[in-house]
């Protein structure tokens, strides 16, 4: 039996049957490792190695937590909810509040986008801009699920289609330059016009997810919000432009550091030595931001120590290459298996970038037997690794979404961010995939 297979299978029963996601993968990281051949103790070891990568993103949670609530401190989150709801009107039931809904999804969505190319701060932005808006969403009765799903789009489809950026990485140094060491002849391969397929699925998923499944109005605890944001406290000119010179801080220092953690440290000692944080209060703001991100980051270094494991059983290579050996010259049934073979990969390490390495040595060679198109290649493995990014417990891709939308306990990650975007991204995705490497 295979190991990864058990170890995913397990992960994400034990998170549906409501286990928090960080014990569940902890619990199947051990029990993978056993079915992989590992003892207990070279299991605890691969783990022990691997959580020690979770740390540094674990970290930048907390500290992008405790500038959050800094920001909330200096008043912005109410202003905000005040000024947008006074000028489109009070009556949210109204065609204001349509208005206002579709102005805020397009607002998330270009900034997502812009995160991955244009500002490529990747999530970094989510716990700074989400949850001052949570208090005109709740007003809104807006459905935080359709959010999480707007975010995930815009943090995955610019750079499985868009060549700048992450997008560049992704589609040009990893995609393009795996396929090529694996035998494939790729010039004069459109990677942009190989990946149109996919996007386009992703965006009928989003599309499906904004006209028909989360349409409808959702009510949320509004005093919730409002304790979270701390809206009771007096704002002053002094406070707001703080806090809007912190945020392009934060943004500035992490461009030109590469670090997160930096960028979120210096908006917060902003605040600190400007007075709108007082000294005494520094401490208490730096616990809440902490608590406000703990779940995510402790699941962001579980799963670092459970792909460490799944990594070190060497069964990840066993399952690909199984899933070659179980083909025969069924072109339509190969790019399905292999599809599905990619979904299960990603979902279990959380990245799409690391999938691609993984597949493409044995992907490129059985494809070119069975006589896909370079193009039809290129398609299938930049969906194979793009599969299960969404959906994934442990990715970047719903992680952050949940680390803003949950900011006042009111958002579960598993039933509010995981399985929307599963159902309406990874479905799509793994069809326009399939279809892809048919037609192309």
């Amino acid at each position: 039996m295979n190991a990864v297979v058990v170890a995913v299978v397990l992960m994400l029963a034990l998170s549906l049957a409501r286990l928090h996601v960080m014990l569940a993968m902890i619990i199947a990281a051990f029990v993978g490792g056993l079915v992989g051949g590992l003892d207990i103790s070279a299991t605890l070891d691969a783990f022990n190695k691997g959580i020690g990568g979770g740390a540094g993103i674990a970290l930048s949670y907390a500290l992008l937590g405790a500038f959050a609530v800094a920001i909330s401190m200096s008043g912005l989150p109410h202003l905000l909810a005040d000024k947008i709801l006074r000028r489109m009107g009070r009556e949210t039931g109204g065609r204001d509040s349509r208005y206002l809904k579709n102005a805020l999804m397009a607002l998330l969505l270009v900034a997502a986008v812009s995160s991955q190319n244009l500002i490529p701060i990747h999530i970094a932005f989510i716990p700074i801009l989400v949850p001052p808006l949570l208090l005109v969403m709740a007003k809104l009765r807006l459905d935080r699920r359709l959010v999480a799903c707007v975010l995930t789009f815009g943090l995955i489809t610019p750079y499985m289609f868009l060549p700048v950026g992450f997008g560049n990485i992704y589609l040009h140094d990893i995609l393009l330059g795996r396929v090529a060491d694996a035998g494939l002849n790729v010039d004069g391969v459109s990677v942009v016009g190989a990946m149109t397929l996919p996007a386009l699925g992703m965006l009928a998923g989003l599309a499906f997810a904004a006209a028909f499944t989360y349409r409808a109005k959702r009510d949320y605890d509004v005093s919730l919000i409002e304790a979270t944001e701390q809206v009771e406290r007096e704002y002053n000119a002094k406070s707001l432009w703080v806090a809007g010179v912190a945020i392009v801080l934060a943004f500035a220092t992490q461009l030109w550091s590469g670090s997160m953690v930096l960028g979120a440290m210096a908006g917060f000692m902003l605040f600190s030595a400007t007075g709108v944080v007082r000294w005494n209060e520094s401490e208490g703001v730096l616990v809440d931001g902490i608590k406000m991100m703990a779940s995510i980051g402790f699941i962001m270094i579980a799963a670092a120590g459970f792909s460490e494991v799944l990594k070190t059983t060497g069964h990840i290579d066993t399952l690909v290459n199984s899933a070659a050996s179980w083909l025969d010259d069924d072109k339509a049934l190969t790019a399905f298996l292999l599809l599905l073979v990619g979904l299960l990969l990603t979902m279990g390490i959380g990245s799409s970038f690391s999938t691609i390495p993984i597949i493409a040595a044995i992907y490129v060679p059985l494809c070119m037997q069975l006589g896909f198109s370079p193009m039809a290649i290129v398609a299938l493995i930049g969906t194979a690794g793009a599969l299960g990014d969404a959906g994934s417990p442990a990715s970047d891709s719903t992680l952050g979404p949940t680390a803003g939308l949950n900011a006042d306990g009111q958002h579960n990650h598993m039933r509010d961010t995981v399985i929307p975007t599963f159902m309406h991204f990874n479905l799509p995705l793994l069809a326009a995939g399939w279809l892809a490497a048919m037609v192309l």
